[in-house]
């Protein structure tokens, strides 16, 4: 119990990083898919809660990851970005 406890800690101070809307989506059902995932996959060999502990962990960092990308690309293709007023920039209007 004291592994999944120190577990669930350390997914949610690392899950936390980024913090754009599509980042914590993406580390919320990435946690959720990967905790489903790791307890099927742990059930296997007879350690369903460490398989889900690990799999939730490794799933909301990999979600965190991609949905932290979606936001920087949304960011940067909103005319604030690091592209905003340089010649040839398409602004679309």
């Amino acid at each position: 119990m004291k592994t999944f406890i120190l577990n669930a800690m350390a997914v949610v101070s690392l899950a936390s990083c980024a913090t754009g809307p599509s980042a914590q989506t993406g580390a919320v059902i990435g946690g959720l898919g990967g905790a489903a995932a790791g307890g099927i996959i742990g059930s296997q060999s007879g350690r369903g809660l460490e398989g889900a502990a690990i799999g939730a962990g490794l799933g909301a960092l990999a979600g965190n990851a991609i949905g932290n990308s979606q936001d920087q690309r949304r960011y940067s293709n909103s005319g604030y970005g690091p592209y905003y007023g340089r010649p040839g920039y398409y602004r679309g209007y």
